[in-house]
This record gives structure tokens, C-alpha cells and sequence, in this order.
């Protein structure tokens, strides 16, 4: 690995003159970031497979390469899905629910629709039904547009069964994702009344505000307290956001492509909560606890198709 350092690189300062390969890795970061985190639905594990798929690059004779980027998203994509494979072990000693680390994003996110929803807290919730090599194939093919023969690679299949994976993903996601698009300024005023309904403990207004069966997940991790089990229904859920502290102060932000609430005690970050919102009204509350998953909340992350 002549040449290359043992970690992924980062942005280059203007002096620097890196090597061909650091050169392809750094353009590209930003898209192995996004297509790991989806795969995998924490930042840590992704930064993980970055690392492990710049060694590997790293050691590539760039002579070879054809396609710098579809040669990063093959390698990216087969650590991810050995990883993915790992964590549905672990998973299932998971503590609670299990939420996907949530990212603050910059507005460019949200400007990308198709990238938004990819990465929204109710759709990475869908992509955790899916086997290890449905995922790849939804996310290459879908999220990124990838022909079958590239995304046949990646995963190791025939074209032909790549189609039929895609096929059976795309099906079992349409089955269970939103119901329909949701504009950022509906989201955004839903969330405003859904915010000066919790800071006043104006539970009437709650209980208007929320679906009939609305659910509401909570992620601690077994670190930090949270319900253990799902709360459904909109009496259960409008009760217990009553009792959210009046010392806890809500920020508006973008979290993973969609407005959000950053719940803050004494000033440090004690809670993320992301919402889905069907026909005007909250069917899903993502509060995600476990402090394990709140280091990115202080800084925007950046995703890239």
C-alpha cells in the first residue's frame, strides 16, 4: 500500500497534492458514506466500512480499474453487506427497540427527494425488514440508479437474480412505506403545532395531532430509559409526550433529510425526534435515546447520491 495511509482520508487541505487513489477515494466519500449508512442504518458502522474499503482500495492497481466509482460502491457495498450480517445478530439482543442512528443534515438533502426519503427514519425502519442482499439491491438500484449487471457484482448474483431480488424488495417496500409524499412545509407546520402542543402539555391539542394508531418507537439502548415495547395509539402516546419535561427545550432541525426535534436538557442533546406524517396527521414517533447514537446531532453530515 505504497503511498497510503491506514485511515480513510478526509477532506484535503489546497496544499496537499494526494495520489491517484487517495484522489478517486476523497471524490467519492461522500457516496460510500451514503450507500453504507443505508445499508446499515448507523453512521459508526458505515465510518467502519469507509475504513475498511479505503485498505482495500488502497492495495487496487488503479491500471485495472475501469470505473473508480462503481469499483468503490462494489468494494463498499460487499464489506457492508458482511457487516449488515453481523448486525442483525446483535440486533436481536437489542435492548428496546432498535432505531437507526439519526444524522443532521444540511438543506440539500431535503432539496433531493428520492435521497430524503431513502434516508428517513420511517424508510431506513422498512429497510430493516429486508434480507441482507434485498437491501443491497433496493438501495443500489433504486437510491442509486445502478445498472442490474454493477449491482451483480456487488452482491455477488447473476443479473438475472438481481432482477428477481429487486423485483420482491420493491414489492415488500411498497407494501409497507408512507402511504404518500409528504412536502417539507407540510411536515414542517405539523411539526410546529406538534412542538407548541408538547411545550405547553396541551394534551387535546396532542390527541388532535396524532393518528389513531399512531406508534411511537423509543431507543435507549438499554443505556438510558425508554419504553421497552412500542406504544400504539393515540391516547397512550398523547399521555406520555404530556410528561415530557418542561425543563426539556425542543429545537426544530433537519434530521436525515426531514424536520425533526433535537429535545435538549440543561443544554446537552437527550433526545432526536423524527416523525411520519400520513394524511395530515403523525402515524409514526421515532425518539431515539441511546446516547451511543447522538454523536453526529452537533454536526451536519453530509450525503451524496
Amino acid at each position: 500500500m505504497a503511498g497510503t495511509s491506514q485511515t480513510p482520508p478526509g477532506d484535503l487541505g489546497r496544499g496537499d497534492r494526494p495520489d491517484p487513489a487517495t484522489e478517486a477515494f476523497v471524490a467519492h466519500r461522500n457516496l460510500l458514506f451514503t450507500v453504507a449508512y443505508e445499508m446499515l442504518g448507523s453512521a459508526a458502522d458505515a465510518e467502519d466500512v469507509l475504513q475498511e474499503t479505503w485498505l482495500r482500495w488502497a492495495g487496487v492497481d488503479l491500471g485495472e480499474v475501469r470505473d473508480q466509482r462503481a469499483y468503490l460502491v462494489r468494494i463498499t457495498t460487499r464489506q457492508a453487506l458482511g457487516r449488515l450480517r453481523a448486525l442483525g445478530r446483535r440486533r436481536e439482543s437489542y435492548v428496546g427497540p432498535w432505531l437507526p442512528e439519526p444524522l443532521l443534515t444540511a438543506p440539500d438533502v431535503a432539496e433531493d427527494v428520492e435521497l430524503a426519503e431513502s434516508v428517513s427514519m420511517a424508510m431506513l425502519l422498512v429497510l430493516e425488514t429486508l434480507q441482507p442482499t434485498e437491501r443491497a439491491v433496493f438501495v443500489l438500484r433504486e437510491v442509486f440508479d445502478l445498472a442490474y449487471d454493477e449491482i451483480a457484482e456487488a452482491v455477488g448474483k447473476s443479473p438475472a437474480a438481481v432482477r428477481q431480488i429487486a423485483h420482491r424488495a420493491r414489492a415488500h417496500v411498497a407494501a409497507r412505506r408512507p402511504r404518500g409524499v409528504v412536502s417539507p412545509a407540510e411536515t414542517r407546520g405539523a411539526l410546529e403545532a406538534f412542538q407548541r402542543a408538547v411545550e405547553t402539555g396541551d394534551l387535546q391539542r396532542l390527541f388532535d395531532l396524532l393518528a389513531p394508531d399512531v406508534v411511537l418507537l423509543g431507543d435507549g439502548g438499554g443505556v438510558v430509559r425508554a419504553a421497552l415495547e412500542p406504544l400504539v395509539g393515540a391516547e397512550q402516546v398523547a399521555h406520555v409526550l404530556g410528561r415530557i419535561s418542561a425543563a426539556t427545550s425542543l429545537q426544530p432541525a433537519q434530521i436525515n433529510g426531514h424536520p425533526a426535534l433535537i429535545l435538549r436538557l440543561d443544554g446537552e442533546v437527550d433526545t432526536v425526534m423524527a416523525v411520519r406524517i400520513d394524511d395530515g396527521l403523525i402515524t409514526g414517533l421515532y425518539a431515539v435515546r441511546n446516547p451511543e447514537k447522538l454523536s453526529r446531532i452537533e454536526t451536519e453530515t453530509t450525503l451524496r447520491r
